[in-house]
């Protein structure tokens, strides 16, 4: 550290020309975004599908998706999570420690003002001051004073830094956004989820009741002695294994119900009564408009918040590189001192100070290229992982465009298949009573129908959580709503 202690006749024009030296450039590389390949539109993106629904529920990548579906508990259940999940409040901590970071690096740039003040009783012992009376050997002092000290940022270490930390703070903004983005889809899939598993299950219940109105069926012929134990043992069967899909499913609606509690903040068992009642499938929306790639990656928070992380890596190195160049530091004091506090205002007691201090480990330049051969291999992992998050997008999209247009297609025809079934056992049965045709027609007919109904309603089931896929792929713009702070959060 070399200090430099400036007169009082320094000109003042050198302390002039160090400050506006802080104009000069920042040294590292400057952040430019990198360029993205992207087609132009999706491979996998079809003809809007008619689905029947209302026209308006013709849905853009930007509204508030889960308002699409036409059900007001899935869109109250949304708008509880984004207002309590704990993993949103999480994020949300996250990122306002980020923007912490942010003011107080910005303080770095600006000097530092302290303020002292100094009083001492001294008495030497004779050995010190031989010859000297008791009184001649007590000293008193007082002091007091304000300094400053300001690194002048010739270099742009500091301004690197900043700009460091800002892209951070961008990019925890935007995982919270992502966060949100993840919350809101998995509330609207496990809501699904539920809601088909409960069609499911009337299935289940309905084709209970049918096998067992056969089963009583095929015993009053057996009573009348036109069956035998082997009819009866055979539709027993089939109807024990329909009832068996029971429980199956009902523990699998309380595990969802579960779910939907916690993701809103509340205790496993609050939304049961809730969500008991059984109600039908969401309405899917009438047409699904993806958009283009390139509106996908400006919209994605998860591309948005990779890119901020190189920016912060770019930056970094830049820090970095300035530790090869000296710092210098402006610091001043104006003060007083005097024997006495009645003198510490006199004119003749002032003192002042303006030094000029300069740290340059000259020696240290090894350890400082390492770091910043470090700083750069991380803005190379950084770039890495900007195109990889890219790629990840596309494929996302891409993927969910394909689940959604096949899971419709496949239960358009489960559709048709459900309501054949249904006609066929209802046929076998009347041919059955009629003596037309044996058991084994009805329970066939009864087993295909129960597959086909719990098929399609499982395709069903897949088809509305393959638009909620889809409307999560594309990361929907709807407004960003900050979750609550509770406890220590809120002061």
């Amino acid at each position: 550290m070399i200090d430099i202690r400036l007169p009082r006749s320094a000109p003042n024009a050198l302390v002039l020309g160090l400050t506006l030296a802080l104009g000069a450039c920042a040294v590292g590389p400057d952040y430019v975004r990198p360029e993205t390949t992207a087609p132009t539109k999706f491979a996998r993106a079809a003809a809007p599908t008619d689905t029947g629904a209302d026209a308006n529920m013709v849905a853009a990548p930007d509204d508030a998706f889960w308002s699409r579906f036409d059900d007001a508990q899935l869109s109250a259940l949304v708008e509880q999570a984004l207002a309590a999940n704990n993993d949103l409040r999480v994020a949300l901590a996250h990122y306002e420690r980020e923007n912490a970071l942010l003011r107080g690096s910005k303080f770095d740039a600006l000097p530092v003002i302290t303020a002292s003040a100094d009083g001492q009783d001294i008495r030497s012992s004779a050995d010190q001051l031989p010859g000297i009376d008791r009184d001649g050997r007590d000293t008193r002092s007082y002091s007091g004073g304000i300094g400053a000290s300001w690194e002048l940022d010739l270099f742009g270490r500091i301004r690197r830094s900043i700009e460091a930390q800002r892209a951070d703070a961008a990019a925890s903004a935007a995982d919270l956004a992502a966060a949100q983005v993840a919350i809101a889809g998995e509330v609207a899939r496990t809501y699904v989820e539920l809601r088909g598993l409960q069609e499911r299950l009337r299935v289940a219940q309905d084709n209970t009741t049918n096998q067992r109105e056969t089963l009583r069926l095929v015993d009053a012929r057996v009573d009348a002695g036109g069956g035998t134990d082997f009819d009866s043992a055979r539709a027993r069967a089939q109807l024990e294994t329909t009832t068996a899909r029971i429980p199956a499913l009902e523990a699998r609606i309380a595990f969802d119900a579960h779910r939907l509690a916690v993701l809103t903040d509340r205790t496993p068992d609050a939304l049961i009564a809730e969500l008991d009642a059984q109600r039908p499938l969401p309405a899917l929306p009438a047409r699904l408009d993806a958009g283009t790639p390139g509106d996908l990656l400006r919209r994605r928070p998860d591309v948005a918040a990779a890119e901020q992380r190189l920016h912060a890596a770019t930056a970094r190195v830049g820090v970095a590189t300035a530790d090869l160049f000296p710092r210098f530091t402006l610091g001043g004091l104006i003060g007083t001192q005097a024997a006495s506090t009645g003198a510490l205002f006199e004119r003749d007691s002032e003192t002042h100070l303006l030094a000029l201090g300069v740290d340059w480990s000259f020696l240290d330049v090894g350890h400082v290229r390492a770091r910043i051969a470090a700083s750069d291999a991380d803005a190379e992992a950084g770039l890495a992982q900007y195109r990889q998050t890219v790629l990840l997008a596309l494929e996302d999209t891409e993927n969910a465009l394909v689940r959604y247009a096949k899971a419709r297609s496949e239960d358009e025809h489960l559709e048709r298949a459900a309501i054949d079934s249904a006609k066929a056992a209802k046929l076998a049965r009347v041919r059955y009573e009629a003596g037309a045709a044996g058991l084994l027609d009805v329970l066939d007919a009864e087993r295909t129908q129960l597959q086909a109904q719990d098929a399609f309603a499982d395709a069903r089931t897949r088809s509305v959580n393959g638009a909620v896929a889809l409307y999560t792929a594309l990361a929907g713009g709807w407004p960003q709503r900050a979750p609550q702070r509770e406890g220590i959060a809120q002061r």
